[in-house]
């Protein structure tokens, strides 16, 4: 067999395969031996007709498309071996048959290959610097969030329902005087002030007593969840049974040793302080990261093949169904999506974009790696290995057993891309942006599954300036693939007036 390989258009190389006369025989015989028996000829047993007894029956290339996928799996992965030196290839091939006759077969592969990138400027440009202070206020809202983890409800019987109470409630709802399903609940905990249900129906609870009933009148939003509710004028039977108040604990250094395990309030918060300080570090700089990749990448030129593209996708959409799994205890992504209104053409389209971005920035971080001639010493790596065998209670040469080879190669990929950045950072211009707000701001309430979408969106819209070395990316994947699935609530039965 001889081959020879040629650039062709948009990011691919063009292989040629010539097999000669002898060649293409016994690549028809090997597909006949493989194939003969799905023939059936009058006067034979199956898979006993000879070859050219069935070719006359079928046809004379009854054998030729096994035989050429054949000499396609048998040359083209060692062609790509011998010429890794020369080119990369990143996905499947088109085939194409050139010539096929008796003395022989011309077989063509073009196949889409890892494109050279045009750097633009990458040193000596103006790169903002994202910078996060914390503040005395954001050490005393972790305190304050401390608190409420450890508050308990109390039962209040001397007063009406204020916001901030825990209504224990029973309703029955109805439009025009009859009742509609999902309308009607029993007990019902219902925090007054935390917007959950419908406008109106909270406020109208305020100010009730512990045992007594009241309607209460409201109109569900236009873009109300149930077509038959949209819109409509409801009134709401309710009965308040209980009524309970948070009570939060008091700050001291007894409640913080036990809530927290510091050994007083003052230490617990020079803890939170340096806790919030490492997050601040590592949150700008991400964002100083991302802004530097953004920068070197708008002005470099790679023509990226489509292949490349939608393997990034792929793994976006991977990445979305295991955090979707994680955060709502093992759902599928195809339901979610089913929920929403969504399919994953949609879906998966919708990262088309973000995938070339983030293709990109890989390839021009991987040509800045080459030309700079960045690289990971053994030394390194093992100051690495010494610094998790300690962590494991181990001797560095008992740690180093069980580490292999694709380990390594990811922690040495993990050193060149901190070394990389450290380079960026030392030959640009990183001027401080104006200070941020709060380093770490409460988390906001689930309202429902719509907000996976925008954290999905969100998440494929963010650079990640240290995930774009792919080997890293890939071993993160696998390193999250370990985490222990997230407990999932016990789901309750959603009443009309919830807010939905």
């Amino acid at each position: 067999m001889n081959y020879k390989t040629e650039p062709s258009q948009k990011s691919t190389v063009k292989i040629t395969m010539t097999f000669d006369q002898k060649e293409w025989n016994e690549a028809n015989m090997k597909a006949y031996q493989q194939t003969k028996g799905k023939y059936f000829v009058n006067g034979f047993r199956k898979g006993k007709a000879p070859k050219h007894v069935i070719e006359l029956n079928y046809g004379k290339g009854v054998f030729y498309e096994d035989a050429l996928n054949n000499l396609f799996s048998d040359h083209y992965y060692d062609i790509i071996e011998k010429e890794k030196d020369n080119f990369s290839v990143v996905g499947q091939p088109e085939l194409s048959v050139e010539d096929i006759s008796d003395d022989g077969a011309v077989l063509v592969a073009v196949a889409p290959v890892k494109p050279d990138v045009k750097l633009g400027a990458y040193k000596g440009i103006n790169i903002k610097k994202v910078e996060y202070t914390v503040k005395d206020e954001d050490v005393e809202a972790e305190l304050k969030r401390l608190q409420e983890r450890n508050s308990r409800l109390v039962e209040v019987t001397d007063r009406a329902a204020e916001n901030g109470d825990t209504a224990t409630i029973d309703f029955s709802g109805s439009v025009d005087g009859v009742k509609f399903e999902g309308g009607t609940s029993e007990n019902y905990p219902l925090v007054l002030g935390s917007g959950s249900f419908i406008p109106g129906f909270e406020e109208q609870v305020v100010g009730m007593k512990v045992g007594e009933e009241k309607d209460i009148n409201v109109k569900f939003p236009e873009n109300y969840q149930a077509e038959e509710l949209k819109g409509k004028d409801a009134v709401f039977a309710v009965k308040l049974n209980k009524l309970e108040k948070k009570e939060l604990p008091e700050v001291n250094d007894e409640f913080i040793k036990d809530a927290a395990g510091a050994e007083s309030v003052d230490a617990y918060k020079k803890e939170t302080r340096e806790r919030l300080e490492k997050q601040a570090k590592e949150k700008g700089d991400a964002e100083t990261e991302n802004n530097i990749v953004k920068a070197i990448t708008e002005t470099a030129e790679a023509e990226i093949p489509d292949a490349m593209i939608e393997s990034q996708m792929d793994m976006m959409v991977r990445n979305a169904e295991y955090r979707l799994g994680m955060q709502y205890g093992g759902m599928k992504l195809e339901d979610y999506l089913k929920y929403m209104g969504s399919n994953m053409k949609d879906f998966r389209e919708g990262y088309r974009a973000q995938a070339a971005e983030t293709v990109k920035s890989q390839l021009v971080i991987d040509k800045i790696v080459r030309e700079e001639k960045i690289e990971a010493s053994d030394t390194e790596i093992d100051a690495k290995l010494e610094e998790f065998a300690k962590a494991a209670n181990k001797s560095l040469e008992d740690y180093k057993k069980d580490v292999s080879e694709s380990q390594r190669e990811y922690i040495a990929n993990d050193i060149v891309v901190n070394k990389l950045f450290e380079f960026l950072k030392e030959n640009n211009n990183m001027t401080a942006e104006e200070e941020k707000p709060e380093a770490k701001k409460p988390a906001a309430k689930k309202p429902a599954a719509k907000k996976e979408e925008g954290e999905a969106e969100a998440q494929a819209k963010k650079p990640a300036a240290k995930k774009t070395a792919a080997k890293k990316a890939e071993g993160e994947e696998k390193s999250a693939e370990k985490k222990p699935a997230a407990k999932k609530p016990a789901a309750k039965k959603p009443a009309a007036p919830k807010a939905e």
